[in-house]
């Protein structure tokens, strides 16, 4: 219970609760889905981003559809 008071002693510090309600948390959202979609372009695990992994990967289906199909 003392990590549970904890937490919501800092939610309470965020401001907005009587305005905004649970929708006071959404700048923090939108800032880690940013963060999250530049840390997947721009950081580099081994030799490729995420991007690179997701673009061939892509290719790679559509030249098996393409096999497929021809067959």
């Amino acid at each position: 219970m003392l990590v549970s008071s904890r937490v919501k002693r800092i939610l309470r510090l965020v401001p907005g609760k009587q305005r905004f309600g649970v929708y006071r948390f959404l700048p923090f959202f939108f800032l880690l889905g940013g963060a999250m979609e530049w840390f997947m372009i721009n950081v580099r695990i081994g030799k490729e981003t995420f991007y690179d992994v997701y673009r061939r990967k892509r290719s790679e289906r559509q030249y098996e559809a393409r096999v497929a199909k021809m067959n």
